[in-house]
């Protein structure tokens, strides 16, 4: 079913790697929640106001918010589709996120309105009029907010987007939430027991706890959350598959919003290798990651000495000393500059943060290393990197 809609409403379907199609995918679900949310808040507001349940009536309101949500990740999918201008050379694609905290905003204002009105329930409560149409009402909304979340949340992660997951985690609540206000009609007719405010107060709740979650959601990317892992990942297993490419390390992505990402990294090459041969590699593989992963990379150029037996040997023993201390440390761009007394090994050290207050430490415990057994005085030079910038197994 999820599949079959998709085909049929979103042109270009499955290829959702096409900024259009996913976008197109981001302004379906839009439209969906709108049309969904909308009538639910019709029917769930006639009910509420007849039986004179606050609960009902408070699951309502969350459903107009939802549609408001739904209409701004809507325009927020619009406006993030247009081009990069003059004004905005990276494009507009962060719109995306922008309409995550419009969203997180308004669930958030309607929630303490609600609670509000949840309080004056609780102190004054009254009796709900139960009936066949309440019922029948409520079980159909937990119905098509399951389908609703289900989709939702299935479609954002295939497209990758925070803002359509986090519409399918709002349905996936308002169906706790929604079971919670039937639930409480039920009981307050049959036992006689008025619970109406206090399950309209875990509504309101429910959609605090939402906004909130959606607001650090879309927040996170703003601040420069750390790359996806597995982006990071592959695109450094895809530098690593052509032969040429001995190791990659610094690997840095910039996120300007979904399908609007720039990558840096470091590419280690044999340094006999022809520069312009090199060059016209590096070239094709920037043109690679574009097409296949839609991120414009840009590649630095790290020419290594492979034919050196004793720098080979004593940058072995380097990254056997650092292994030593910590299994994430990992040394890159090692290079070996020989003077009359003493020989200078100067690398990069890739090291997690919990170490970044051990640096000298760490530098006094690798040359101890480093020096034994050795007739030549060595002195390490190291220049300490983010380890979340280096992949320590891209080396072949």
């Amino acid at each position: 079913m999820y599949q079959l809609i998709l085909r049929l409403f979103v042109k270009g379907y499955p290829h959702t790697e096409e900024p259009s199609v996913r976008a197109a995918c981001g302004k379906f679900s839009g439209i969906a929640g709108i049309f969904c949310n909308l009538l639910l808040f019709l029917s769930k507001l006639t009910i509420g106001v007849i039986s004179g349940s606050v609960s009902i009536t408070a699951d309502a309101v969350n459903n107009l918010s939802d549609a408001s949500g739904s209409l701004v990740t809507l325009l927020g999918f619009r406006l993030a589709s247009r081009p990069a201008d003059e004004e905005h050379p990276y494009g507009h694609a962060r719109m995306e996120y922008f309409s995550g905290l419009i969203l997180a905003a308004l669930i958030l204002l309607i929630g303490v309105e609600l609670m509000k009105s949840s309080v004056q329930k609780i102190l004054h409560p009254e009796p709900v009029e139960v009936s066949a149409a309440l019922v029948i009402v409520l079980v159909l909304s937990i119905l098509l907010k399951l389908l609703l979340a289900s989709f939702n949340i299935r479609l954002g992660r295939q497209i990758r987007s925070k803002a359509v997951e986090a519409a399918g985690m709002d349905s996936r609540n308002d169906v706790i939430a929604t079971a919670a206000v039937l639930l409480s009609c039920l009981i307050g007719h049959w036992a006689n027991v008025q619970i109406d405010g206090w399950i309209g107060a875990a509504v309101a709740l429910f959609i605090l706890w939402s906004g909130i979650q959606i607001a650090r959601e879309t927040i996170d990317p703003l601040l420069g959350a750390a790359p996806d892992e597995t982006l990071v990942e592959t695109i450094s297993s895809d530098l690593l598959a052509h032969p040429t490419v001995l190791g990659v390390h610094d690997v840095m992505i910039h996120d300007y919003g979904p399908g609007r990402q720039f990558a840096t990294a470091h590419a280690e090459i044999d340094s006999r290798t022809d520069v312009l041969v090199a060059h016209e590699l590096i070239d094709q593989l920037e043109r690679d990651c574009m097409k296949h992963h839609h991120v414009l990379l840009t590649i630095h150029y790290d020419p290594i000495v492979t034919d050196d037996e004793l720098l080979n040997r004593m940058k072995e023993k380097v990254q056997m000393v650092a292994t030593g201390i910590d299994p994430r440390l990992s040394v890159h761009d090692f290079r070996m500059v020989a003077g009359q007394r003493h020989t200078n090994l100067i690398f990069d050290l890739a090291t997690p943060y919990e170490l970044h207050g051990k640096h000298a430490e760490l530098k006094e415990t690798i040359t101890a290393g480093v020096q034994s057994e050795e007739d030549m005085e060595y002195h390490v030079i190291i220049n300490f990197d983010d380890i979340a910038f280096n992949q320590p197994a891209a080396q072949k």
